[in-house]
């Protein structure tokens, strides 16, 4: 990426921040392409959920991200009954630059816009900070395609964003990206993004549990084809028998309306204080559709070329009492029929891996998550990455792992189809971020929830292998779709 040489406080200075532009303009002009540019600068500790909250706007496109401590052992607590949080957060907002696409190549077409975009872009400022520099944020539904009468969501989304706040523990880094090219009104410009800087800075100590009414309570809560899915896990279990597939990852809806518009911005705050152990995530379409959720599973990071990701499969419940809660852990950790499903998932991602030329090293035996209310088999999974091999080539390869399809994949996608009465759409998809460096994280979409004015639609599945049971599959499920619920109430 080109370097312009610049001064140290370039949105302190509007006069130097107008000859900076003007410098990486005269750059577009010399290679008659537009320039993208990046300016990075820290600020005092903010809570990047509350500039979602201030600055984004329904018509615009966001994302939103925020780790838990089951990956990096940094625990949101309250203090004074106020939320404080330590760990990795990120608000993207708005688009400086937008990409979608479809079908079996959307991945590696996404991959190609990230790299065109970074030859074009010339970066600025702090940028030995963490989320210092141009990030681009993704989006991929389940399938590659969507049915006609769902265009919620592209199948892949890309963006950078024109606006990103960044939190790690106590630091706080702000990243400005617009496209520049000849026509550009440099005055205009600059004059925007020190005026919005400053809506940004005055945010900090902004309490966001100081601002919000409740939600409505719900007129409607409908739970419906109960028996249809029950009656899907016995025909899948029949098929299971006859060897035509060995795992099916079956999902349900709730559909709930509110006596009044849904709360983003509180269902997040909630979700985040509910659920500090999962990755709380939303993105809008700008068209007044939001996915949002709590999700335990991470598909894959890289960080300085080493990969992170899991085997995460096989659930229990928690229990009441300390008595109770371990009897049900040791008796997942036990179970026979868990212990396999489990072991589904650690051999597809160790095999898909090693198709690009991965050597996963694994730290058996698998291990506990425990959540709030549900706990599963994890086993975390590492891998040395060489240069040739992006994070987008490892999400391309893992999606959709078993834990949220089934094996053989192919095969349990198009069951998938024939089975569910609803689009998954992003449900169970991936959603993350990738840096100018090919750092990145991506999560899975599942815990999650589609709201848009005073609707919203609930996601959430169950495993089905030999042994299951339709019921006690309903129930697990019923048990998943609370944490989402509890968090729009």
């Amino acid at each position: 990426m080109p370097v312009i040489p610049h001064p140290a406080h370039l949105f302190q200075d509007s006069k130097a921040l107008y000859q900076f532009l003007f410098a990486c303009q005269q750059k577009s002009i010399e290679k008659n392409q537009t320039q993208i540019v990046s300016i990075s600068l820290e600020v005092p500790p903010l809570d990047p959920l509350a500039v979602l909250h201030e600055i984004n706007q329904p018509d615009k496109i966001h994302f939103y991200f925020e780790k838990g401590r089951a990956r990096e052992a940094i625990r949101p607590i309250l203090r004074d009954g106020k939320f404080t949080a330590n760990g990795d957060a990120i608000a993207a907002i708005d688009a400086a630059l937008h990409f979608t696409a479809e079908g079996p190549n959307r991945f590696s077409r996404a991959q190609e816009f990230i790299r065109t975009c970074l030859t074009n872009t010339i970066t600025a400022g702090a940028l030995h900070l963490p989320f210092a520099g141009p990030h681009f944020f993704c989006s991929f539904t389940f399938f590659e395609r969507n049915r006609p009468e769902d265009s919620s969501f592209p199948a892949a989304t890309v963006f950078l964003p024109r606006w990103q706040v960044a939190r790690r523990n106590n630091r706080c880094v702000i990243v400005a990206n617009l496209a520049l090219d000849a026509k550009a009104n440099l005055k205009t410009l600059s004059a925007h993004l020190h005026n919005q800087l400053q809506k940004i800075i005055i945010l900090t100590n902004y309490e966001l549990v100081d601002c919000y009414d409740k939600n409505g309570n719900f007129i409607e809560q409908s739970i419906k084809h109960e028996d249809r899915f029950k009656n899907s896990v016995v025909a899948a279990l029949n098929s299971i028998q006859s060897e035509q597939f060995n795992k099916i990852v079956l999902a349900h809806t709730i559909d709930v309306i509110s006596k009044t518009p849904l709360n983003l911005i509180h269902s997040l705050n909630k979700l985040r204080k509910n659920h500090p152990d999962c990755y709380i995530f939303s993105t809008g379409n700008g068209k007044g559709q939001n996915f949002i959720g709590a999700s335990p599973e991470r598909l894959g990071s890289i960080q300085n070329n080493v990969l992170a990701t899991d085997a995460l499969a096989g659930s229990a419940p928690r229990g009441k009492t300390a008595a109770e809660d371990a009897n049900l852990a040791n008796a997942l950790l036990n179970s026979e029929k868990e212990r396999r499903e489990h072991q589904v998932v650690l051999d597809f991602i160790v095999q898909r891996l090693s198709r690009l030329g991965l050597k996963p090293k694994l730290s058996p035996p698998a291990r506990l998550l425990q959540l709030s209310n549900i706990q599963h088999l994890w086993t975390p999974i590492q891998a040395q990455v060489p240069a040739d091999v992006s994070l987008l080539d490892i999400v391309a390869e893992l999606h959709p792992t078993p834990a949220v399809a089934g094996a053989p994949r192919d095969i349990a996608c198009e069951e998938i189809r024939r089975y569910e009465t609803f689009e998954r759409s992003l449900y169970a998809a991936p959603l993350g971020w990738i840096d100018h460096q090919g750092n990145g994280e991506f999560i899975v979409g599942i815990r999650s929830a589609t709201i848009e004015g005073n609707r919203a639609k609930l996601y959430a599945g169950a495993g089905i292998v030999s042994g299951s049971d339709p019921e006690k599959e309903l129930s697990e499920i019923k048990l998943k779709l609370q944490a989402l619920l509890k968090a729009l109430i």
